[in-house]
């Protein structure tokens, strides 16, 4: 569940980084030069924090470790304006400043880019990914189009692995924990002046800590489908990366990186609110009953035996980088990058075999930017150009047992035969799903409507939506210095994109209803496109400028203000229709989401103080908007205007040379404006109105060379909205959540032994609601993380 935003260098957690060329993809070195004053430099130019006009934070490598984030969701109380919601790594969900990225269609564009050694990966199924052997992770809030491209139409993401060094440097971390939590981190690093290795790799198994009793050796009850499941929201992920850097000339790099990711992750705690497991409760934060399809029929529909997903991911890039002499300098990045990743899950969550889906998600994505980069005394600035290109696919099979499918089902076509299995039971219509959840053999609803012919009757289907794209774009960007106090900057980017969707769907009808007469009814209400595969394609282009200011009030106080435009791509929506003459497409184009983004704030340090107050107004139109349909697919709609103004305060306060505190609080009144009643004042899915964050980070000498350490921390999230439009039923109230880590470091910070917990306080809170089972009938609720703790023993040579 997302913690918190804060903005400029909290504990210089936070670092903010300029405007300057290729400030997302280029080396940034960073240093302190007092308490307060952090300097940045990109393309050889120093620049202190204050006098940086963008909402850009970072936060490097050395204080990941420290802090003991190591997975995106953890850097959420760190980094200004920034939530992120895990709910696998096949699904998660990037929040900035209210605006989610989450849909794993691939005919939706992302709305947040995700940027990895300066390639987009920012494909929902494919841009998680684990976070070690970082050299810095960098998010910028705001439309700033020059700098990351089309995805970020409301900021972006971008992380830089930490790149090979002459000489011999190597790390080695273990760590255990609770839920038999068992993780090894480890790198290695060789080289010399003109060329250098690095290797690097991480493995973090944990058993699920939702209890799943589905899995458990003969207490599984025998209206459950399929044994042997594992408890839920575990980790099971390898990941392994090769770096290469050469120094063609003294001043010149050339990077190579590769990178390969798995995940082999036990299912994801979709628990059902209204049907209990077996001699249990309706809530999120006790154990689940998830079945699943029976494994044979998992495994051959769904394509694994039980819940869970398999996922794997590859890429590789090239980052040249060199000067051109007089002020000038070319960078050139290079990438591919491909996933494949199938989940199952239970829509339903409950031990009926009701909603088993899976989601086979595939894609490709290929990108290379040039751009050339001029740095003078009062000017500098940068233009170039882009190509990216991506296609996939979300392929999602489904299979159920009829009987039950038409008796749970919330839909009047199946009413009249949901009541005969009603009056069968002996109960209430409303109750007949209910009633089927027991372990008793006669309550059996495919025995019932099929009079005894059969206990089980498999119903499997599929539909798949795929997505090809390919964007052109030249960009520019100048700053000039007024004068000592003032300067201004100005950019923008041309882009031109070529769109396809392509959708094909195996629909058949239901033998029940077919031996009642009634032949070719899909259970899903989907139509069948009769082996054909529906396209649709079309091109778009955009203008996106930002501009920006900033002037020095004093040495220790500066002020800035910027402008922005921001883009989401049109939605090409394409399904199809069943009509007499057989299946026809079925096409939506959900217009292109525009933002304008306007913001101000001051900057200030001195003595052992920094802090900021920052205030931004966001005005959207075509606001883009989601919700599952009765079929299990995403449908995106035009939600039509909206607004979303937001406050920011931070601050933070060294006291001697062992104690630094911050605190940090964020107001953000994100929702939709349209005069249509099913969105009007809807807040903003996954954004909490206020939320805040505090810490305190405490040293304590221990002779020469050991250091005791503790550092504590503190969130706030107030109440939040999982769905639009907004149910009190799919929400959560404000919540508190402690973490905290300390130990001691021997020999200057070569060894270390870490005790470390989260959710110290063992808060019950939600990470999502709604989701699949809520089209039809049965919501569901994901539980976030319960207490997690253990010790972790550090090396580096």
């Amino acid at each position: 569940m997302p913690r918190f935003p804060v903005r400029v260098s909290m504990l210089s957690l936070a670092i903010a980084l300029s405007a300057s060329p290729a400030f997302a993809q280029d080396q940034v070195e960073s240093e302190s030069r007092d308490d307060n004053t952090i300097i940045v430099t990109a393309q050889k130019r120093e620049q202190s924090i204050q006098d940086v006009p963008l909402t850009v934070s970072a936060i490097n490598g050395e204080q990941m470790d420290k802090i003991g984030i190591d997975e995106f969701d953890e850097l959420s109380a760190y980094i200004p304006g920034l939530n992120i919601q895990e709910q696998s790594a096949n699904n998660p969900g990037f929040v900035i400043r209210g605006i989610t990225s989450d849909s794993g269609s691939a005919q939706i564009a992302p709305r947040v880019t995700i940027y990895l050694n300066g390639i987009d990966v920012s494909r929902s199924r494919g841009s998680y990914f684990d976070l070690f052997d970082i050299d810095r992770v960098e998010v910028v809030k705001g439309p700033q189009a020059t700098l990351f491209g089309t995805a970020a139409t409301i900021g972006a993401i971008s992380v830089i692995t930490a790149k090979p060094e002459p000489g011999f440097s190597a790390d080695l971390r273990g760590s255990y924990g609770n839920f038999n939590l068992y993780e090894g981190r480890a790198m290695i690093n060789v080289g010399n002046d003109k060329i250098a290795g690095r290797i690097a790799a991480s493995y973090k198994k944990r058993d699920g800590y939702v209890r799943n009793i589905a899995g458990d050796a003969g207490t599984t009850s025998a209206r459950t489908t399929a044994n042997n499941q594992a408890d839920l929201n575990g980790i099971d992920q390898f990941a392994v990366r090769g770096s290469l850097r050469i120094w063609p000339t003294a001043e010149s790099t050339m990077d190579f990186v590769f990178n390969y990711e798995q995940q082999r992750n036990p299912g994801t705690a979709f628990k059902s609110g209204s049907i209990a497991p077996t001699g249990g409760t309706t809530s999120p934060f006790t154990f689940a009953e998830l079945g699943g399809a029976p494994a044979d029929l998992s495994r051959a529909i769904l394509g694994l035996p039980r819940l869970g997903l398999n996922r794997e991911v590859y890429d590789a890039s090239v980052t040249f980088q060199t000067p051109m002499g007089g002020g000038w300098s070319l960078t050139s990045i290079t990438g591919y990058r491909k996933f494949d990743s199938l989940e199952t899950f239970d829509a339903d969550g409950t031990a009926l075999f009701f909603l088993e889906f899976a989601e086979d998600a595939q894609g490709e994505q290929m990108s290379h930017e040039t751009r050339f980069a001029y740095d003078s005394e009062r000017l500098r600035g940068f233009f170039g150009f882009n190509i990216f290109h991506e296609q996939g696919t979300q392929a999602v099979p489904f299979v159920t047992d009829e009987g039950t499918y038409i008796s749970c089902a919330p839909f009047p076509a199946f009413a009249p035969v949901r009541n005969n299995v009603a009056a069968a039971l002996g109960v209430p219509g409303a109750s007949t799903c209910a009633a089927l959840n027991s372990p008793n053999p006669a309550r059996n609803a495919t025995a019932i409507l099929t009079r005894g012919g059969a206990s089980v009757l498999p119903y499997s289907s599929s539909f798949t939506n795929g997505g090809k794209n390919t964007v052109y774009s030249a960009f520019a960007d100048l700053t000039f210095d007024v004068s000592d106090r003032f300067e201004l900057s100005a950019g923008v980017r041309y882009l031109y994109e070529e769109r396809a969707s392509t959708y094909t769907a195996r629909q058949p009808g239901s033998q029940i209803f077919a031996s009642l007469g009634v032949r070719g009814v899909s259970l899903l209400g989907a139509a069948d496109t009769a082996g054909q595969v529906f396209r649709v394609r079309d091109n778009f282009d955009a203008w996106l400028p930002r501009f920006n200011a900033l002037y020095r009030v004093t040495d220790e106080v500066n002020v800035y203000a910027t402008i922005s435009k921001g883009r989401r791509s049109p939605v090409l929506n394409l399904s199809a229709s069943a009509t007499a003459a057989g299946p026809v497409p079925n096409f939506t184009l959900v217009p292109e989401e525009k933002i304008w983004n306007y913001e101000g704030g001051v900057k200030a340090s001195f003595g052992g103080f920094s802090g900021s107050i920052g205030a931004f107004y966001q005005d959207y139109s075509n606001f883009q908007t989601s919700f599952f349909n009765q079929q299990g697919q995403t449908v995106p709609v035009n939600a039509g205007n909206a607004g979303n103004f937001g406050v920011e305060v931070e601050g933070a306060l060294r006291i001697g040379n062992n104690v630094r505190l911050f605190a940090n609080y964020a107001y953000i009144d994100a929702k939709i404006e349209s005069p249509n009643p099913a969105f009007q004042d809807n807040r903003f899915r996954l954004q909490s109105k206020h939320k805040a964050a505090a810490g305190i980070d405490v040293t304590v000498p221990v002779g020469d060379s050991a250091e005791l350490f503790l550092f504590p921390t503190v969130t706030y999230s107030s109440k939040q909205f999982f769905e639009i439009p907004n149910s009190e039923r799919l929400s959560e109230n404000g919540y508190l959540l402690v973490n905290a880590r300390a130990g001691v470091r021997f020999d200057d910070g070569r060894y270390e032994i870490t005790a470390f917990a989260r959710n110290l306080t063992n808060e019950d809170y939600l990470i999502d609601a709604g989701n699949t089972g809520g089209a039809f009938g049965t919501a569901t609720f994901i539980a976030g993380e319960p207490r997690l703790y253990g010790v972790q023993v550090a090396a580096k040579f």
